[in-house]
């Protein structure tokens, strides 16, 4: 069973514009050596127009086009992404799902993305993280995952939402001048580095990301506690000390976000979940739930991406919330 299945499975979205898929794919570089360092793609090492788009299935479901492309730009390292849009409109704001690194692919073949894109008003899109289990496709010894290549897993995965980004730029379909990401748990961190890193993503909401790792490290279920003190070294902390959303998220004070978090999380630990709170650059941006049925409550019948629908709608982008978000506001001092 691949590292805790049982863990929360959880989805990060993008907004975005998208167009025609390409019928070929460059071949990736393979001398290419990564910089696993930084955030920004223009510095990573990855050629930025490398994106290639193969499409391997085209279908039509409840008046949505569901498209999946194989993109590359690594060697021995493709990547699905799935793009699914409402028929009968000329472009149109897209969110793209990331799971968390337990999650599988095949969720994007429900029909009821297509419900969410048509309600909401935007194309869905969604691929898998670094290191998730669609994406072990290189050999690599059993021991490895998520965690123990954090730093790997982070920052490739911030480099491919860039990378995304630029393909789904390249189309004529969609728009990508105001993109809105959502993330969950390791989603939700990867999200908040890349609104760091691209100025395209306008739009952040994010549920029980992960973050401040030298506490999230020592403190976290996630982490079976037989390989917790590799993960304390300093070396190892080191490593991911440049990619701490708590870092970056005062960073993201020109962009319309929202961080939600659930008492009732075990995998963020409350130290952490509380630095992560503290480092937003306004309160107003926190929803602190105190139990999943409060959480509920306050997404009401606009679910989890209603919020960033109204950021994507022309009245949005101001970033406000509603009625049941305001009443679970707080963020603690």
């Amino acid at each position: 069973m691949y590292r805790k299945l049982a863990a929360l499975c959880m989805p990060i979205f993008i907004a975005v514009s998208v167009a025609s898929a390409q019928t070929t794919a460059p071949a990736p570089t393979a001398s290419v050596k990564e910089d696993w360092t930084t955030i920004e793609l223009a510095k990573s090492g990855l050629p930025p127009n490398t994106f290639g788009g193969v499409l391997l299935s085209k279908a039509d479901v409840q008046g949505c086009t569901r498209e999946l492309l194989r993109m590359q730009w690594r060697s021995l390292d493709p990547i699905d992404l799935y793009v699914i849009r409402p028929k009968g409109t000329a472009k149109l704001p897209v969110v793209l799902f990331l799971y968390n690194y337990t999650f599988d692919t095949d969720v994007f073949r429900e029909d009821r993305w297509c419900d969410v894109a048509t309600k909401n008003g935007f194309a869905v899109a969604g691929f898998p993280t670094a290191l998730s289990w669609p994406r072990l496709h290189t050999p690599r010894p059993l021991k490895q995952w998520f965690v123990s290549e954090l730093q790997e897993s982070l920052a490739t995965s911030t480099h491919d939402v860039q990378m995304m980004l630029n393909y789904l730029e390249s189309r004529d379909d969609l728009d990508t001048q105001r993109v809105g990401v959502f993330g969950m748990g390791s989603g939700g961190a990867i999200a908040i580095l890349a609104a760091a890193a691209d100025s395209r993503i306008a739009m952040v909401d994010v549920m029980d990301p992960w973050g401040d790792w030298p506490d999230w490290l020592k403190e976290s279920k996630q982490i079976p506690e037989n390989e917790r003190s590799t993960y304390l070294n300093p070396e190892f902390l080191e490593k991911v000390s440049g990619l701490d959303p708590v870092t970056y998220l005062p960073k993201l004070k020109d962009k319309a976000l929202r961080i939600q978090q659930t008492s009732a999380d075990s995998v963020t630990p409350a130290i952490a979940r509380d630095k992560i709170a503290n480092a937003v650059p306004r309160a107003d941006m926190v929803a602190r739930y105190p139990d999943r049925a409060t959480e509920a409550k306050a997404l009401g019948t606009d679910g989890i991406v209603g919020w960033l629908g109204k950021q994507l709608s022309p009245q949005g982008a101001g970033g406000s919330e509603s009625s049941a978000e305001k009443s679970v506001v707080q963020k603690q001092q």
